[in-house]
C-alpha cells in the first residue's frame, strides 16, 4: 500500500471516529443540523421560521425543551417549552396559528409577546431564555439552559 493510500485511510478512520464519538456528554437533539460547542448552542437563523422549532438539550441530569419561532412581525422569539406555574406537569406549548398554547392549562400566548423576562415570576408564560443574535445565528449560552433545568 502506497503512502498516499495509507493517508487517505487513516483520515477516513479518524472522520468515522470524530462522528461515532464525540466526546460530549450534553448534547442538543433538533430536527435540523447546528452547531453545537461546549459553552453556547448556536442555530442558523434561516431555519427559524413562522413555524415553532421544539429543540432538547441533554443536560447532565434532565432534558431541557425549548422552542424558537420566527413572529409575524419577523423577529426571533426563544423561550423554554416550560412555564413557572404548569411545568411539574411537563406538558409544555404547541402551535395555534400566531399563538403557542399551553397543553396543561390551555392558556394562549401571541408569539408577538414572547420572549420577554417574567420580572413579577410566577404565571403561566413560556419561561424567558435568554439568547444573543450573532450574524447568522441566535446563540443560547448552556449556562442559561442549565439555570432553566429546575422546569423540567
Amino acid at each position: 500500500m502506497d503512502k498516499t493510500m495509507l493517508n487517505a485511510l487513516i483520515a477516513i478512520g479518524i472522520l468515522f471516529g470524530a462522528i461515532l464519538f464525540p466526546g460530549c456528554s450534553s448534547t442538543v437533539n433538533r430536527s435540523k443540523a447546528n452547531s453545537v460547542n461546549f459553552e453556547q448552542i448556536n442555530i442558523t437563523i434561516p431555519e427559524i421560521t413562522e413555524t415553532a422549532t421544539f429543540y432538547k438539550y441533554e443536560s447532565q441530569d434532565k432534558t431541557v425543551s425549548f422552542f424558537a419561532v420566527k413572529s409575524f412581525g419577523g423577529k426571533i422569539k426563544v423561550a423554554f417549552n416550560a412555564c413557572d406555574v404548569c411545568y411539574p406537569e411537563k406538558k409544555g406549548y404547541r402551535q395555534e396559528g400566531n399563538y403557542m398554547v399551553c397543553n396543561y392549562c390551555g392558556l394562549k400566548f401571541s408569539i408577538n409577546e414572547i420572549g420577554t423576562e417574567n420580572k413579577v415570576g410566577g404565571g403561566c408564560w413560556p419561561s424567558y431564555l435568554p439568547f444573543q443574535v450573532r450574524g447568522n445565528n441566535i446563540v443560547i449560552e448552556k449556562s442559561a439552559l442549565e439555570d432553566g433545568k429546575w422546569r423540567f
